[in-house]
């Protein structure tokens, strides 16, 4: 099988595509690994299967063209939480203290006399806040998200979480002095600071904007490590202007927001450390794999988590519409085959659904196609043992 890379992936990925033509040349992939680099006028040829995007985020993907064709669309959710963690817990005293602003103007001292004198003068100007007792609004408790809270909860601030989609995985996780809220507001009204870990969608773009920042405790931090448009550029330089928001430190910075005093723009470094990389590209790699050698599929955003140990003589693997009856009709066929079904899981994400069927034997081409045929099928695959 081939496998194309369209970024440059951690060399922990090669050992796991052994025996795989593996490369940046690949001509008609099965498989995709990626991390930045956008798709949305990038070809998807007929063979391809599987795209593992090396990240959380999959907005480079064009998601719902490859749901229509059957393509399954794979990331690495948790897979870089403790890097990022790691960077807003950096951000948290950056809000706090300005450090950042001290740090520039002490440089700018350089060749004068007396600095010790100077800077015993001129650092009160630098004066900030201690995070201990402060209270922190968590708006997203998945992986980065939970980190982040736990790891507050230990430097002793008071944790507010929101997630109305929050897993009972993630739950369990999380320590049990987070308090939980139900309304986005008590965050707003509430916290010294705000820090977003929320993906970007319809929804919940521009959630930061001028009607919401106004409910917001006057001066507040704000963080956003989770995507540049939760924001309305505009409106934050408003609020920071009128004091509203005593600093902004985003990870996703633009031309608005360059400049701009109290608004600390990080250059996207998140992710941006060898064990993240190397986490993320062992986990997509993983996933791509067992998903193009077993029909298995783990951690994709665009159909549900179907898995199931291989055990029989062979397997049928069919993306399909969410339809009613059209899982009896892909078993008639199978029947009328006298094959016996050994095992099978479907399972559905909103209007998609994967079938994996274990058969006691193969199935014929002819009985394949008309699988492949039948009203709501998308894709159908063979695997043999």
């Amino acid at each position: 099988m081939k496998v194309l890379k369209l970024n440059a992936i951690s060399p922990v990925a090669d050992d796991i595509f052994k025996g795989y033509e593996y490369s940046e040349h690949a001509e008609n992939p099965e498989g995709v690994m990626l991390r930045s680099f956008s798709m949305h006028d990038y070809p998807l040829g007929s063979n391809l299967l599987g795209i593992a995007r090396a990240g959380a985020g999959v907005n480079n993907i064009p998601v719902q063209k490859c749901t229509e064709q059957g393509i399954v669309v794979f990331n690495t959710p948790g897979a870089n939480a403790n890097a990022v963690k790691e960077l807003v817990l950096c951000e948290l005293f950056l809000g706090g203290r300005k450090i950042i602003d001290g740090a520039n103007w002490a440089q700018s001292l350089r060749g004068q006399e007396a600095v010790g004198a100077l800077v015993e003068k001129g650092k009160n100007k630098f004066v900030g806040c201690e995070i201990l007792g402060k209270k922190l609004g968590v708006i997203g408790l998945g992986a980065i998200g939970a980190m982040v809270a736990n790891a507050a909860i230990e430097l002793g601030m008071t944790v507010i979480g929101y997630d109305p989609f929050l897993s009972v995985k993630n739950a369990w996780l999380i320590n049990n002095r987070v308090e939980f809220t139900s309304n986005l507001n008590d965050i707003f009204a509430n916290c010294d600071f705000i820090t977003l870990h929320v993906p970007l969608t319809p929804d919940t773009k521009g959630m930061l904007n001028a009607k919401t920042l106004e409910k917001c405790k006057n001066g507040v931090v704000i963080i956003n490590n989770a995507r540049g448009d939760l924001a309305v550029s505009a409106d934050i330089i408003a609020a920071v202007e009128s004091g509203k928001v005593s600093r902004y430190i985003t990870d996703f910075p633009d031309g608005e927001l360059l400049g701009k005093d109290n608004i600390l723009c990080v250059p996207h470094l998140g992710a941006s450390t060898p064990e993240a990389e190397d986490n993320c590209a062992y986990m997509a790699a993983k996933q791509l794999v067992d998903y193009l050698e077993n029909g298995n599929i783990s951690n994709s955003v665009n159909y549900p988590d179907v898995s199931m140990p291989r055990t029989s003589v062979s397997r049928v693997c069919v993306h399909h519409k969410n339809i009613k009856e059209i899982l009896s009709k892909i078993l008639s066929v199978i029947s009328a085959q006298g094959i016996n079904v050994a095992h099978m899981q479907d399972q559905s994400k909103g209007e998609y659904a994967y079938l994996i069927l274990d058969l006691d034997d193969i199935p014929s081409l002819a009985s394949i196609d008309l699988i492949r045929n039948l009203t709501g099928v998308i894709r159908v695959r063979t695997l043999a043992n």
